[in-house]
């Protein structure tokens, strides 16, 4: 599903080079969920920056599905991430101003699909928010709001969802829960996950683990033991949401 080939990036400081990542190969089949993780200043953000193609490396190549991202234009590697990608963030990227619905809804009806309303509501409600469809980010919790925004990644059921930190801004309980959606998703519907984390707590419920450092990959193995160390996460996001109910796959 995913393959990086000799792929560096450098960027330029005053006179000289900055080398970012450098050399790193690897391959993710598809259906696969695999966890890079790595200190902070390893690589890790610029990697699934070019992993997902909204940056081109310096040298290199990255292949998604079998297509060479480098040898698409910027429109092409959009069209391709809108129909097989999609992404979770630290930060959850919801609209403010629209409620947890109408923020699962903005991609479908971008696509001009039919049936947004309905498609969004019955995303909601197998992140376990079916009677949250209506409220707004801010009456949500942390935990609720990353939920909001798992379904929106999973309104075009990608083949490929790559997560960025995803519990960073959760408590360690509900950074559990989000990594056991994350884990059904993979399971249920066959979505190929791509997680990108510095907590080796939560690398270790993936299948592999590849470890960057000083952006170069040191390790690539599969998981041999489910971690029980912690999460290591903010604690100034609310957490009133709760423990999420058991969740079914999104994807079809």
């Amino acid at each position: 599903m995913l393959e990086a080939r000799q792929l560096t990036k450098e960027y330029r400081s005053g006179d000289s080079r900055l080398a970012v990542l450098r050399d790193v190969n690897f391959t993710v089949p598809d259906g696969a969920f695999v966890a890079i993780v790595g200190p902070s200043g390893s690589g890790k953000t610029t990697l699934l920056g070019l992993l997902a193609g909204l940056d081109l490396p310096t040298s290199g190549s990255v292949h998604m599905d079998g297509t060479d991202l480098s040898a698409l234009s910027e429109d092409r590697r959009a069209q391709l991430r809108g129909a097989k990608v999609g992404f979770v963030f630290q930060s959850f990227q919801l609209i403010p101003t629209l409620t947890a619905l109408e923020n699962v809804q903005v991609p479908l009806e971008l696509r001009g699909d039919d049936g947004a309303p309905a498609r969004a509501r019955e995303l909601l409600t197998r992140v376990g928010l079916g009677d949250r469809a209506h409220h707004f980010p801010n009456q949500l919790s942390g935990g609720e709001q990353q939920r909001v925004a798992i379904a929106r990644a999973f309104s075009n059921a990608p083949r490929l969802l790559f997560a960025d930190e995803p519990t960073g801004n959760l408590d360690s309980d509900t950074g559990a829960h989000i990594v056991e959606l994350l884990e059904t998703l993979n399971r249920e519907s066959g979505t190929t996950i791509v997680l990108v984390t510095h907590d080796l707590g939560l690398a270790g419920r993936a299948q592999r683990i590849i470890r960057l450092a000083d952006g170069v990959v040191v390790s690539d193995a599969p998981t041999t033991a489910v971690s029980d160390a912690p999460t290591t996460a903010a604690s100034d996001a609310p957490t009133s949401g709760g423990t999420p109910p058991a969740v079914v796959a999104l994807a079809r």
